[in-house]
Formats: structure tokens, sequence, C-alpha cells
């Protein structure tokens, strides 16, 4: 199959039709010196996986490569899989998700821990800066836990920063979050995080085209990257300088694949505002919440004649500040009626509003609060077109 340019689409029909090709799969899988763009445009030369060890072990591949294609044994690496609670998910296999074949050179397995990638449903990538401010890992974690929240997948690469502030974010909002790594899975990066990878592991799906014993090197960051992209219908900028990794996903995703991109501003002063304001700058969504990520991938219908119910930040959910917001409406209300109503004193009630009036979430209107007008109040918060949570966007 080909798509619109003529090139191959996928892999051959005949690449895993045998066990003997998933075996040999395992060992294309350990090749460090060529890169998955060579192994796909050899796979449609000489058709099958094994074909293409039998290709390496002569020489016609990467220099280096023929030794590592003769000293891997499958049967350990599948036993080193077992120990380790991952399965391989080849591109025959039900799990293995079909939008990662509009890549280029899409991964020729996966190996998964966590749930199956069938749960995928519709994916956005949450990615941004290592070195975040407080405010960007704010905005990572109420953006992906509001997605969490209405069902979209929250797809980002574990690392620091921005990444796993969106993964925090969407295990807080109790969805699903699929983390990208650059390494092996008993080489989880950075170290940091790897209590984050290992509960994501059990709530959602940890994905690496990468074996086992793989450590993390910089050059696989890029490759990792364009998977981010390939498992999401959008992607989601939230800090970054210029040149920053995370423009790496947004290319892959929008010059690439065609997919939608989408930034967060940030204060026009910061460098870290950079990446994102550029990206806006070139023609990518403004968001700001979960209801603009639904617009920008068409998953609402605008309507005026249905509200929806205010939420509260996940946040700010047990603090005194949530409370206030709780009680706070479109109707401005004195200082001693929120007070009341919210079962704070008036001191705390004043600290707690000064707080949500900094936060952007409430206002004041001749002396009296309000809650801010939120733009989803203005659309109708129906099921989204395809659901949210069910099929995958058309594309």
């Amino acid at each position: 199959m080909r798509d619109d340019s003529g090139r191959p689409r996928g892999w051959p029909p005949e690449f895993l039709r045998t066990e003997n090709d998933r075996n040999a799969l395992l060992v294309l899988s350990h090749l460090e010196r060529g890169t998955p763009r060579r192994l796909h445009s050899l796979a449609w030369r000489v058709r099958s996986a094994s074909a293409c060890v039998e290709a390496v072990r002569r020489g016609e591949f990467a220099a280096g490569d023929s030794k590592t294609a003769g000293d891997v044994d499958p049967r350990r690496v599948a036993e080193r899989l077992d120990r380790l609670g991952a399965r391989a998910v080849m591109p025959v296999d039900e799990e293995y998700p079909e939008r990662l074949l509009d890549l280029d050179d899409p991964p020729a397995c996966l190996f998964v821990r966590g749930r199956s990638l069938s749960e995928l449903g519709n994916a956005v990538a949450v990615v941004g800066a290592r070195s975040c401010s407080p405010y960007g890992r704010e905005a990572a974690v109420s953006l992906a836990s509001q997605l969490a929240e209405v069902g979209l997948t929250v797809v980002s690469g574990a690392a620091l920063g921005i990444d796993g502030a969106a993964h925090e974010g969407a295990l807080r909002g109790g969805g699903y979050t699929v983390a990208v790594l650059g390494s092996g899975h008993d080489r989880p990066h950075p170290r940091t995080n790897e209590n984050l990878i290992a509960r994501i592991a059990r709530e959602g799906s940890v994905v690496t085209e990468y074996p086992p014993g793989t450590e993390a090197l910089p050059r696989r960051f890029p490759a990792r990257n364009r998977i981010i992209a390939g498992l999401s219908h959008g992607v989601v900028v939230v800090e970054g300088a210029a040149g920053s990794g995370s423009l790496q996903t947004a290319e892959h995703a929008g010059e690439d694949l065609g997919r939608q991109l989408m930034a967060v501003p940030g204060p026009i002063d910061s460098m870290l505002s950079e990446a994102p304001h550029g990206l806006i700058r070139s023609g990518a969504a403004l968001v700001a919440d979960a209801d603009d990520v639904l617009d920008a991938l068409g998953l609402y219908e605008r309507s005026e004649d249905r509200r929806a119910e205010p939420r509260i930040p996940p946040y700010l959910e047990g603090t005194d500040e949530g409370r206030l917001l709780a009680v706070l409406s479109g109707r401005p209300a004195s200082l001693e009626e929120v007070s009341g109503a919210s079962g704070l004193g008036m001191t705390a009630a004043l600290v707690g509003l000064s707080g949500l009036e900094l936060r952007g979430l409430a206002e004041t209107q001749g002396g009296r609060y309000l809650r801010t007008p939120e733009r989803k109040t203005e659309r109708k918060r129906e099921e989204p077109r395809q659901g949210v949570s069910a099929g995958p966007i058309e594309r």
C-alpha cells in the first residue's frame, strides 16, 4: 500500500507471516547502526523480516550491524521481556496503533508495559521544556488533567519538566496516559522519574521501540519524538526556548503527519515562551484549556443554548480557593456572601479570592466577586463527534 506521495505505507504484507519472522524482528530491533528509515526501505526491498535479517548478516545494511544480527538470541530477548512484564507489539498485532503507519519510518516493533494500546482512542501529546517554570508546570498539569477528564489520552515522553507534569496531570484526572521512552524498559530515563514511569506502567502504558538493555542516548530522543507525534491526533507545546526538542515533536506532527499543532501562550518576557509563541505565529491553535483542544481537533459542536457545569481545576480540589470557586457564579456577590456560602472567614475568603484573581479564575465588578466566564460555557457540552473516548478521529 502506498500513500498519496507514492511512498510505501506501513510494512510489506509478507513482513511478518511466520513465527520465524517475529523472531527475526526481535533481532532487527537490536540493530544499532542503521536507522528505522533504512530498515523500512530494506523491508520493502526484501519483503520479510527473516529476509531482512539475512540481508543484514550479509552486510547489506549498516556497517557493524551484521555482527549484532548474528549475536542476538530471540528466545533470550523474549525471556527478558517476560521478566520485565513487557511484550513485543508488531505491526500485524491488533494492539499496534495503525496511526503510526502514517510515519515515513514507522517503528517495526514496540515494547510495551501496561495497558493495551488498543485503548489509545483519541490522543493528544503534551510536550515542552525540561527546565520548565512553575507556570508551565501548572499549565501542563491542569491541561492534561482536563484532557483526561473528558476521555482523551495524554501522550508524552516521561522527561523532566513539562512531560512529567503532563503524565502526572493525566493520572490525577483519572485518565489514560502513554509514556514513550528513548531507552529500554530496564533503563528508564530519567532516573528521577523512575517512580512516575513505574506508575504509568501500572495505570497507563509505557512504550519504546528499543529492546531491553538499551541505554538512553541523545540520538535516540528525536526518534522517540516521532513516535509521540505518530500516536497522537494533535500536539500541544507548553513552554520551550527557541530550538527546543519539543519543536521536533511538533515538526513531526505538523509537517510530516498533518496533525493539529497547538500551543499554550506564556509570559511575553520569558525565553520559555519562544517555542509556543513561534508556533502560534505560524498558525498553531492557541489553547488555554481542554475545550480549546477539543475545538482545535473538531470534537465539539458549538451551541448557544446549553451551558457547561462549572468545573473545579484538579489542582484546587480540597483548597480554600477551590471552595471559593465552587460558590462563585456569573452573578456578582459581595465578600460577605462569598464568605458565608463557602464557610470561610472573611480574611481567608479575601486571600483566596485574591489568589483566584491572580489565576484568572475570578474577577471583581464594583467591589463584588464573580467567576471569570470561560469559553467553554458558550459551547454545547454534548457527546463529541466520534465520541471522545470511543473511535478515533477520521483522517
